[in-house]
């Protein structure tokens, strides 16, 4: 296993959208499994491959107190929303950065696992809100761009302040 860069926000390469995976093989288990090493000693509880400039549809999260639920999404997708959920997020690729944003209450999704087998989950609280957060990673969005513009252009300079110090 190996830690992976992570893209910090506003790299443009956030913004490309993920391709969806044609075969689980020994190329993407050994890609979530790098995925997980870095998600967990960065520390965070997700990860989407497009924050590792790997531009498949691949997600791993673990939402409990102590890192043993790791769960690996592959081709994730929506099928319904439920709700509303308004909650302050934070991000791996916008560090230091904590900002409220509304998702949906509670979901279903679809994917592949680690042996290429489709599931269906219904997730809500915290499980729904990372789903939808690292979905959004993949189809090139990250969650400050739901934010005012007024809010965007603070952290922009914030983060591109933190890059100054630590250059």
């Amino acid at each position: 296993m190996a830690l992976l860069p992570i893209l910090r926000y506003p790299d443009p390469r956030l913004h490309t959208v993920a391709k969806p995976v044609e075969a689980v093989d020994a190329g993407i288990k050994k890609l979530v499994a790098d995925m997980f090493e870095t998600m967990y000693e960065a520390p965070g509880i997700g990860l989407a491959a497009t924050q590792v400039n790997v531009h498949k549809r691949v997600l791993v999260l673990d939402v409990s107190e102590d890192k043993s639920q790791p769960m690996a999404f592959i081709n994730p997708e929506i099928l319904a929303r439920e709700g509303e959920h308004v909650g302050e997020e934070g991000c791996l690729s916008v560090p230091g950065i904590y900002e409220t944003v509304k998702r949906s209450e509670r979901i279903r999704v679809r994917a592949l696992n680690l042996e290429g087998e489709p599931f269906e989950l219904e997730a809500d609280g915290l499980l729904a809100v990372c789903l939808q957060h690292e979905i959004d990673h993949l189809d090139g969005k990250v969650f400050v761009e739901y934010l005012s513009r007024l809010k965007l252009s603070r952290i922009k300079a914030k983060l591109a302040k933190q890059a100054r110090i630590t250059a």
